[in-house]
């Protein structure tokens, strides 16, 4: 990498994360990411620009505003890292062709999308659509290799240009890939519902699945899938073998229970909780979906050879 170019695109990836934390407060609240400028979310006065630096100024004011000295989240300064990171990742991966643009605007609006479900559990349209669009406008110019690959022997034998047959079957492979993406949860959470009589995956998940659908294609879509629900299993699993400890403790301290009664109340107990409990599947399935853009074809080629 050349370092002046890498350090370009990290300080261009650090405003972009400026503005990246601007929208997972604002688009669930349903306000403008335009105006008003930045402000303080405790006592509403905007911040001075030299108080609006990415990391840095989180940094010097110890993360407190300078006008009312309410704490500011660490967020904003892990998204920032985060994004500039992403996009250093990206500049090493592809370099400054367009494949690195498309890495780069896939990376923003998956880090947006986590952070938005993991705080609010809204994964908001103005995210998903968009990236469901750039998706399918990024397929016309970057080639989704997943069916290209498999399909490429026969495209030279279609009555058009290979530069017009590849970017078809590209753009063919990124609506497979949401289609396939999009239906897969709308099924599970039309099956769920119907057999719990609760919602249990939102609308807005399908639509995320749909966008990374339409950025890595079909093959990695399911890629994305399987992996998001081995993740979010562990990670469920955790949760009650965690609470399951913590209420075994209190139980034992504060009702006085011996080992066997508190062990067995504080596991009906958490699994009671892990029925009330809404897991933020959107971040299993955007984590997942960069992590199959950057290694899942390396991961299924490891997995075919061993077949």
């Amino acid at each position: 990498m050349d370092p002046v170019i890498a350090g370009g695109v990290f300080a261009l990836g650090l405003a972009f994360g400026s503005f990246l934390n601007v929208c997972i407060y604002r688009m669930p609240r349903g306000l403008s990411v335009v105006r008003p400028g930045s402000a303080c979310p405790n006592c509403g006065k905007a911040i001075r620009f030299y108080d609006n630096v990415p990391v840095l100024s989180w940094v010097l004011l110890r993360g407190q505003c300078r006008n009312c000295s309410a704490q500011i989240t660490p967020r904003y300064a892990v998204v920032e890292l985060l994004t500039g990171g992403l996009f250093l990742v990206c500049y090493w991966h592809f370099g400054l062709i367009p494949a690195m643009l498309k890495c780069a605007v896939f990376g923003f609006l998956l880090l947006g999308l986590i952070f938005t479900d993991a705080e609010t559990h809204l994964l908001p349209d103005k995210l998903t659509l968009t990236g469901l669009a750039a998706g399918l406008m990024f397929s016309l110019f970057v080639p989704v290799s997943d069916l290209l690959s498999l399909v490429l022997p026969g495209v030279v034998q279609l009555p058009v240009s290979f530069e017009l047959s590849w970017r078809l079957f590209s753009l063919f492979d990124a609506l497979l890939g949401a289609a396939a993406g999009a239906s897969f949860l709308y099924g599970v959470g039309v099956v769920y519902l119907r057999w719990r009589g609760v919602e249990g995956m939102g609308f807005g998940d399908v639509k995320l699945m749909a966008m990374i659908g339409s950025f890595v294609g079909l093959r990695l879509t399911i890629l994305t899938i399987f992996a998001a629900s081995i993740a979010g299993s562990f990670f469920g699993l955790w949760t009650v073998f965690a609470v399951w400890i913590k209420r075994t403790q209190r139980r034992r301290h504060v009702f006085h229970e011996s080992g066997a009664a508190a062990r067995r109340n504080a596991w009906a107990s958490a699994m009671v909780a892990l029925r009330r409990h809404q897991m933020p599947f959107g971040v299993f399935l955007g984590s997942m979906g960069l992590v199959a853009f950057f290694f899942g074809q390396q991961f299924l080629h490891w997995y075919w050879r061993l077949g």
